[in-house]
């Protein structure tokens, strides 16, 4: 792959990312230390001072050491066709090439004390950008914390009652047998602690139907195939339970046993400027919160920024973001009115204070994780997390998005930032109008 310079750097600088990706300094030789002078739970540091302006070679260099990647799985994220026909075939129906999307890294996360660099495939000017910058901003009060739920995903058995029945007694009575039925033949699944773990259901009387709500522990997986087989499986008892006919049966992509939560506390001087006190910019970041809180208009938008950062990172690790993305909005929505996801507020010191709940319903092993070369090194430079550890990461990451737009909102605006980066897409264009005629 040829090298696209962006800017060429003195040796010293170059030797200083590369210490910094150790995470050395010159003052203290050898010990893990971070450049807001706090110690990495893994002995590494994000924080990369100068990153974006090292060729493409040079950076994957670093991502390289950071990760321990091997010289197969480097060339896979710098080859312009790391996916094969053979893959392409495997992956998609009727498959005729690739469209590809450029990968790059945010900096600057710190989660639950450790050190991560985030890949993030996407088309968007600015997104990467802004990633790193609320990330950089977070790292002012110790970086975000956070804590996942088990994954337990939940599949629905939709049955169309021909009678009423007291349903509640027959299937407390069955429950656990219902349970067991359905893990009969996933011995895998069980010796890794998963399963089907248990089961609810509700009435909808509006359309005559008994919801049947199968929850299932689908450990590192996303799960979705599991959950389907499962519901396909119980429906057949089900339907000899009850005088009913059968209707959907199919996972929920509204996954709320399967929560995510990270939260981050800012000083005010994080935020400021020649131009601003931090004070009011905090002020402005929860004001422009409370704009959305009050105005669907502005909370579409709003949570479409939370969903910049989060879904990159799902297309670089294989999984779906579509799932993700409808959790995401359901979940929005689940108290009757459409919210913001992020929730921001201040305290008497105006220190501010970001809360991001979500359904993650995300895996790394199965399906794309495992086939994908390139999503196979992405995970691997995450620090090759489990299923839970990951959602953090990702939840973690469109907090700081929302974080580092709502910043720029309440200051110089959206768009000088955005503009100074996609001023590069205009300039391409111009030169490409100009070969042409």
């Amino acid at each position: 792959m040829k090298d696209v310079a962006v800017s060429d750097l003195k040796k010293k600088d170059q030797d200083k990312a590369s210490e910094t990706i150790q995470g050395k300094d010159k003052r203290a030789p050898g010990k893990p230390v971070d450049f807001d002078g706090k110690a990495s739970t893994n002995g590494v540091s994000s924080r990369l001072p100068g990153f974006y302006e090292l060729p493409i070679s040079e950076r994957l260099n670093i991502i390289q050491s950071f990760a321990g990647l091997t010289k197969a799985e480097t060339d896979s994220l710098a080859a312009s066709s790391a996916l094969g026909g053979d893959l392409v075939d495997v992956f998609i129906e009727n498959g005729i090439g690739t469209f590809e999307l450029p990968l790059g890294i945010a900096t600057n996360f710190r989660i639950n004390g450790k050190e991560y660099l985030i890949p993030m495939a996407v088309e968007e000017t600015s997104v990467i950008a802004a990633a790193s910058h609320g990330a950089k901003l977070a790292r002012a009060g110790g970086g975000f914390t956070g804590i996942a739920s088990p994954p337990i995903m939940t599949g629905q058995v939709q049955l169309l009652l021909r009678e009423k029945v007291d349903f509640d007694q027959i299937l407390i009575a069955r429950k656990a047998e219902l349970i067991d039925y359905a893990n009969k033949g996933h011995d895998r699944l069980l010796e890794r602690g998963g399963g089907a773990i248990d089961m609810t259901w509700r009435l909808i009387p509006e359309i005559n139907s008994l919801v049947i709500h199968l929850h299932i522990n689908t450990c590192d997986a996303m799960g979705a195939n599991i959950v389907n087989t499962m519901c396909e499986k119980i429906s057949v008892v089900l339907a000899e339970l009850f005088e009913c006919d059968v209707g959907l049966r199919i996972l929920t992509n509204l996954t709320d046993r399967r929560m995510v939560k990270v939260s981050c506390s800012i000083p005010s001087a994080a935020f400021d400027s020649p131009t601003f006190d931090g004070n009011e910019v905090v002020r402005r970041i929860v004001g422009a919160y409370d704009f959305a809180f009050y105005d669907i208009y502005r909370a579409a938008t709003n949570n479409k920024g939370v969903m910049n950062g989060i879904d990159p990172v799902l297309i670089a690790t294989g999984n779906d973001w579509r799932a993700v993305e409808s959790g995401a909005h359901a979940w929005a929505a689940h108290k009757g009115v459409y919210r913001p996801l992020a929730v921001w507020t201040h305290d008497s010191d105006f220190n501010l204070h970001g809360t991001l709940e979500i359904p993650m319903a995300v895996g790394v092993v199965g399906g794309v994780t495992k086939l994908h070369p390139s999503a196979k090194a992405n995970l691997k430079i995450l620090g090759s997390p489990d299923a839970s550890e990951f959602a953090l990461i990702v939840t973690a990451v469109g907090l700081a998005q929302n974080l580092s737009a709502l910043r720029a909102l309440a200051s110089e605006g959206i768009q000088r930032g955005h503009m100074s980066l996609h001023k590069r897409n205009l300039d391409l264009l111009t030169r490409q109008g100009a070969t042409k005629k």
